[in-house]
């Protein structure tokens, strides 16, 4: 493992020696990619005179994409083997005019995954798993993916508001893009913004399908796979098999109850800024019969010159309309079929819990310090399986999640050089150590999580961009001890 780091540390050593340049506005790319990886447009099509003109006065934007995994794990075992896995491919999105105040957009994506099949089966792939869909390559061998990533109509006729309608991203508190891998999350369905009272953002979506970053067809929102969902190889990876699925939540389990297999996602956020200092956000997401859940928080903002210090407070709260009764308290799915008290669970077959947050956040020029605290209720999981993490911003590093009942987490993070418009000719570093306090007698550990990561657009070539994301956990549970590392380019056209 330790000649591992070296090398790694090695790589990126050399990669951050690149001089860096002031990148001028005027020669501002069409797209950039912000840290977090949304994309960022900063040339969009005007408005058509004619219905011809919605197509040619539209604008493509292109993605060539590599990204590649290397997990390492400090002790192999029958059931996890280091290994190397690694995606080509990009994308290519179309924007066009817009006509009475109508206009649409679609994007191809595409993914092609190399991995040696023999050393390292599919089943034992980790954070690489994503660059092709497993269900796909178990029943056909089909290591790629090509998919209509967005297919979406909206209008713009409603003062400050927008309505989408159709394959999209849709940013909220509960649900991400999360395009970390070669395809972004996306979902089906409607989605509602407007900015007509001052002062306040508000988004509501209805959303009947997703389809995750490794899969090429849509599926239910929150239905796990089992045999007789279909008669496929690997079922479990047909449906929701995003790793924070409750997985007691299964086609059977659902069908038995009663229950909608195919139960749509509501969702809905709410950002406030009408008193000076103080952001106010709100969300809540439900799944008809099943789960809701409701979150609340407040960031202050005092500034004192060039530094400023922002304390902020989140609280969550799910709610349980049936789903406990089905899958259990815990989302891993041990605890479908029991009642009472049961692993460690004072009620094994509810859902309901809570969890706060708080941090405190200092920034001064290009340097942000965040100081995080989560606490989990010692009642049930948080389930929020479309890739927006409830610790995020507060306790969430990579690939870690903490929102398991009676877990505390504590985080401090260093950030150097964010901006909003995605270049980072000046490189931008990212590094936190994350402490998780999680309950045994309900099967999680204790661990310390280790991560930095960089971002930079080549000075010169502003629209090539690398990342390296490392990040190493080491924990109590026996072998479990592990490297993640993340390279990837990306070049915007």
């Amino acid at each position: 493992m330790k000649q591992t780091l070296v090398k790694v540390a090695a790589a990126a050593s050399v990669l951050m020696t690149m001089s860096s340049s002031v990148f001028g506005v005027d020669e501002m790319p069409k797209h950039t990619l912000k840290t977090n990886y949304q994309e960022v447009y900063n040339m969009t099509p005007g408005s058509a005179k004619s219905f011809t003109e919605i197509f040619s006065e539209g604008m493509f934007y292109g993605r060539l994409r590599s990204n590649t995994f290397y997990y390492n794990w400090e002790n192999e075992t029958s059931t996890q083997n280091s290994h190397l896995v690694s995606g080509l491919g990009g994308s290519l999105i179309y924007k066009s005019a817009t006509l009475a105040n109508f206009d649409f957009a679609g994007a191809l994506y595409y993914s092609r995954a190399f991995f040696d099949t023999l050393e390292d089966p599919v089943s034992a792939l980790k954070s690489g798993k994503d660059v092709l869909s497993r269900f796909d390559y178990s029943n056909t061998g089909n290591k790629a993916m090509g998919v209509l990533g967005q297919a979406y109509l909206r209008y713009r006729g409603i003062p400050k508001t927008e309505v989408i309608a159709g394959r999209q991203l849709v940013e909220t508190f509960y649900t991400k893009s999360n395009d970390t891998k070669m395809i972004p999350n996306t979902f089906d369905g409607l989605v509602v913004e407007t900015k007509a009272i001052p002062e306040t953002g508000i988004k509501l979506a209805y959303l009947y399908e997703q389809k995750l970053r490794d899969h090429t067809q849509a599926h239910s929102v929150l239905m796990y796979g089992d045999a007789n969902s279909t008669a496929s190889d690997n079922p479990s990876w047909s449906e929701n098999d995003d790793s924070a699925m409750h997985k007691g939540l299964t086609y059977t389990r659902l069908e038995e109850a009663g229950v909608s297999t195919n139960a749509p996602l509501i969702v809905g956020d709410l950002h406030n800024q009408s008193v000076p200092n103080l952001q106010f956000d709100a969300s809540f997401y439900a799944v008809p019969e099943l789960l809701s859940e409701v979150m609340a928080e407040a960031n202050y903002k005092i500034a004192m010159g060039d530094f400023s210090l922002t304390p902020g407070v989140r609280y969550i709260k799910q709610f349980d309309n049936g789903a406990g009764a089905i899958g259990g308290a815990s989302y891993s799915g041990k605890l479908a079929g029991h009642s009472g008290e049961y692993l460690g669970y004072t009620n094994a077959d509810s859902l309901d819990s809570q969890m706060v947050a708080a941090r405190l956040v200092g920034s001064y020029g290009l340097y942000k310090l965040n100081l995080g605290y989560t606490q989990v209720f010692d009642e049930a999981d948080l389930i929020t399986p479309w890739r927006g993490f409830p610790t995020a911003g507060y306790t969430r590093s990579m690939a870690r999640y903490n929102w398991m009942a009676n877990t505390k987490s504590y985080r401090i993070e260093l950030q150097r050089n964010a901006n909003k418009k995605g270049i980072y000719t000046d490189l931008f570093i990212q590094a936190s150590i994350l402490h998780t306090d999680a309950d045994e007698s309900k099967g999680y550990f204790d661990e310390n999580y280790y991560y930095v990561g960089f971002v930079q657009n080549i000075p010169g070539l502003v629209e090539l961009q690398w990342r390296l994301r490392l990040g190493y956990n080491d924990t109590e549970k026996t072998d479990a001890d592990s490297l993640d590392g993340r390279f990837e380019l990306n070049y915007l056209f």
